[in-house]
């Protein structure tokens, strides 16, 4: 018996962005911000780390947002309610530290990574922070959640990279403003590899700008395989040499001790296996579409 799917919806017109909602109550019951989950969608799937968007532990329904872009994800939008997923494993990872804090919190949210950000935002301002979210994407299409965000923040601020909606330039623009502007007590980043590497440049008290330093976490979405710690797929670099695994020392770590550089290319160990896997997984689908309209 697998995990059933409650709902699955587009969150933009090309349908590469869906928000799936799955029934699992027992890892609801026991789900925080910060906790991801690990999925496989049949006895042939590989195992897909995600991050938990949201949870409802009366309804026993974790929430995921997820964008297809390597063959299981693609798979995994093919899903509809009522399906089955085969594995889903959590929660796991650390919970998100939570706390009141004297000035204000900033999150930064970049793509699909503004789902994660919400657990953590909405739990921030029930500890009573004055809670600012900064929402960014490439272009408006990519953007989601925007109502959530402000039924649990004092302020949203949306930015795309090409001015689509919001304002024009990057996540970091709108947080070197909020720097220059007022003390913050904690910045937390999370999306692109490359966004939260240059959010902890700029908050790291090293910049060319003089900004003032500012804690910031980051949530490393690593490669992953038993999440355990044992396999050492997740495992990335300090700034001080150590090496620490994103399952079970993160995924949220403090983003001024990542080596960003090394992850990058860890990280990309696998594009082209990924790349053939999808391109052959697309050939298999358009072979199936037609050997079933031939039978019609």
């Amino acid at each position: 018996m697998g995990t059933k799917i409650v709902s699955k919806i587009f969150l933009n017109p090309e349908h590469t962005v869906f928000e799936m909602i799955v029934e699992a109550p027992l890892i609801a019951k026991k789900a925080h911000g910060g906790n991801f989950i690990i999925l496989r969608i049949d006895e042939y799937g590989e195992r897909v780390p995600l991050t938990v968007a949201d949870f409802d532990r009366e309804k026993g329904t974790i929430t995921m947002v997820i964008m297809a872009v390597g063959k299981s994800t693609t798979q995994l939008s093919k899903l509809e309610p009522g399906e089955q997923i085969v594995d889903f494993i959590g929660p796991l990872g650390n919970i998100a530290h939570i706390k009141k804090y004297e000035n204000p919190v900033v999150f930064v949210g970049g793509g699909v990574g503004i789902a994660p950000c919400y657990p953590q935002a909405k739990d921030m301002k029930e500890a009573g922070n004055y809670v600012i979210s900064i929402l960014g994407a490439r272009t408006k299409n990519l953007l989601f959640w925007e109502d959530k965000f402000k039924e649990v923040c004092d302020e949203v601020i949306i930015t795309t990279d090409d001015g689509s909606y919001g304002k024009k330039g990057f996540v970091t623009d709108r947080l070197k403003e909020l720097m220059q502007q007022r003390p913050l007590s904690h910045v937390i980043a999370i999306g692109p590899l490359i966004m939260m590497k240059f959010v902890s440049l700029l908050t790291n008290g090293e910049n060319d700008e003089g900004l003032p330093k500012v804690p910031t976490t980051v949530s490393l979405n690593t490669i992953m395989v038993d999440a355990t710690g044992m396999c050492g797929g997740c495992r990335f670099q300090t700034l001080h040499g150590e090496t620490k695994f994103a399952c079970v020392d993160g995924p949220d770590v403090d983003g001024h001790d990542v080596d960003f550089n090394n992850l990058f290319k860890r990280n990309s160990r696998f594009v082209r296996v990924e790349k053939n896997r999808l391109e052959k997984y697309n050939e298999q689908c358009k072979a199936l579409e037609k050997y079933c309209e031939e039978q019609e």
